[in-house]
């Protein structure tokens, strides 16, 4: 990889890469980085999911975000659209984890409002971590505690939906701050308009792609757009790699 900004080029190592996308030290509340990728006429998908986006640097970068993190946040749908299941240690840098302090493996958190996700999901059964699944007061009953018995940690957020200023403040509670978002469009709005968004790491895949695949953030409109500053530009393989930070 080829640093463009902030000085560059210069070629960028692993260890170069882990400073640059690393979370501030010493946060004292969470801080939410969401990862994405795109194509350059803007489709979140190819053939309905991201992989076809994809290439070895977008993915280094987007397993990065889980080596960094406390906790992985996404929706349900796309949890399930990609085929979520928990972390393995084989996925991360387990050194970098131990010198930042972090658990072996960070847990998923899903955003559920219906609390859709199935008890015998990989996601549920197949996680060294608990996954944490956040959803409303109105999720039947029934389908809140086959999660619990199969090992999910339900824990309620809101009354007729989520909310994600709720998820993060227990998110913070537990001391999990380092959060990495991996959508889908559906969260990733709801946390625009709600002024929740850090960060925003993306790829730009030099692809055409058409089709009528969304865009990687779907919701209302907010009071106004939420202002960003470009911290970093990376350039491989023709893939761009952008770092974003919310604009003072």
């Amino acid at each position: 990889m080829d640093q463009l900004l902030p000085a560059g080029p210069t070629s960028v190592d692993d260890d170069a890469l882990i400073r640059l996308y690393d979370f501030p030290p010493g946060l004292d509340r969470p801080w939410v980085k969401v990862n994405f990728v795109s194509s350059a006429d803007g489709a979140v998908a190819v053939g309905g999911r991201s992989r076809g986006l994809s290439d070895a640097n977008d993915k280094k970068v987007f397993q990065l975000g889980r080596t960094l993190a406390d906790v992985i946040l996404v929706g349900a749908g796309t949890a399930l659209i990609e085929r979520y299941r928990g972390v393995k240690p084989n996925e991360l840098r387990a050194t970098q984890r131990v010198e930042l302090g972090l658990a072996p493996v960070p847990p998923i958190a899903v955003v559920s409002r219906g609390c859709t996700v199935a008890p015998d999901s990989p996601l549920v059964t197949d996680a060294i971590a608990p996954t944490i699944v956040f959803t409303a007061a109105t999720a039947p009953g029934d389908r809140r505690t086959a999660l619990a018995d199969a090992g999910a940690d339900v824990v309620l957020a809101g009354d007729d939906d989520v909310d994600l200023a709720a998820v993060l403040a227990e998110l913070d509670r537990r001391k999990l701050r380092r959060v990495c978002c991996e959508g889908g469009p559906h969260l990733f709005g709801s946390l625009i308009v709600a002024g929740l968004v850090d960060e925003l790491d993306l790829s730009i895949a030099p692809l055409l792609a058409v089709g009528d695949a969304g865009r990687i953030a779907a919701g209302p409109l907010p009071v106004e757009p939420t202002r960003l500053r470009l911290a970093s530009v990376l350039h491989a393989d023709d893939m761009l790699l952008l770092r974003y930070l919310r604009g003072a």
